[in-house]
C-alpha cells in the first residue's frame, strides 16, 4: 500500500494517514506507518520520521521529518504551538451555541482491570480546544476544533466531557457502528512554509462530514 503524500518540500512530508493504522509499532507487532518509511524516502539518505503522532482511529494529516534539522525544526514548532490544527469531528448531541472554547485540564490515568484513558483533572496539564459547529442534523453535529494545546486524545476527552462524545469513540463513550468520526482535516505550519489538507474519507462522508448527505438520516437518534 502507498501512502498519499498531501504535501512535499526538501525537509518536510504531510501524508494522509488511514484510520485504524498506528504511527508508531506496537507489542501487538501489526502495519504502522513506520511500515512506509522507505516508500517515503523519496532519495533521501535517511528514512523520514514523523514529528508528532494520531491516535490510530483518527484518519488525515500527518506531519514527517525528511531530515534531522526539519525534525529538530518541527519538535519546536510543534511544542511552541506554532502549528495550526484543524480537525472535523461528528459528535452525538452537540453544543447549543455556535462556537466556544473548551479548557479543561487532562491527567492520565491507569488500572490493571481498565487499562489506561485521558480524564478531566483539575492538577492535570492545562489543555484548550476552539470549537464552532458546520453543521446540524438529526441530533448529530459536525464540528471544526482547533486544539491549542496537544495532549492526548484531548479532542476526544474534551467532546465526551462536554456532554457530546465523538461518534465511535469506544473509550470516551460515543461507540456507534463505522469507526471514529474524527478527521485531522489540515495542518499549516507558516514557518516553515507548510499547509496541507486531507480529504474525507469516504466512512465520513456517509455521515455526514463534508455536507449533511443522506448517511446521518440512517444514524438512531
Amino acid at each position: 500500500m502507498t501512502p498519499s503524500v498531501l504535501y512535499r518540500d526538501e525537509a518536510v512530508l504531510v501524508i494522509d494517514k488511514p484510520a485504524g493504522l498506528p504511527v508508531h509499532r506496537g507489542p501487538r507487532a501489526g502495519p504502522s506507518v513506520e511500515d512506509w518509511l522507505e516508500a517515503l524516502r523519496f532519495g533521501k539518505r535517511r528514512l523520514p520520521q514523523p514529528a508528532h503522532r494520531l491516535d490510530a482511529d483518527t484518519a488525515g494529516c500527518l506531519v514527517l521529518g525528511r531530515t534531522r534539522p526539519a525534525l529538530a525544526a518541527l519538535g519546536r514548532a510543534f511544542a511552541e504551538g506554532a502549528v495550526e490544527k484543524v480537525y472535523w469531528a461528528v459528535v452525538r448531541g452537540g453544543p447549543e451555541a455556535e462556537a466556544g472554547e473548551i479548557a479543561l485540564p487532562l491527567a492520565k490515568r491507569s488500572s490493571r482491570a481498565a487499562g489506561w484513558r485521558m480524564v478531566v483533572d483539575p492538577a492535570g496539564q492545562a489543555a484548550v480546544t476552539l470549537w464552532r459547529v458546520l453543521g446540524r442534523r438529526e441530533g448529530h453535529v459536525w464540528l471544526e476544533l482547533r486544539p491549542r494545546t496537544g495532549r492526548t486524545h484531548q479532542l476526544r476527552v474534551h467532546c465526551a466531557a462536554m456532554g457530546w462524545p465523538i461518534l465511535g469513540d469506544v473509550v470516551y463513550g460515543g461507540a456507534e457502528p463505522g469507526g471514529l468520526a474524527l478527521l485531522a482535516r489540515s495542518v499549516a505550519i507558516p514557518s516553515l512554509g507548510v499547509a496541507a489538507e486531507a480529504p474525507v474519507p469516504r466512512r465520513l462522508e456517509v455521515l455526514g462530514m463534508g455536507g449533511w448527505g443522506k448517511g446521518l438520516a440512517a444514524l438512531p437518534p
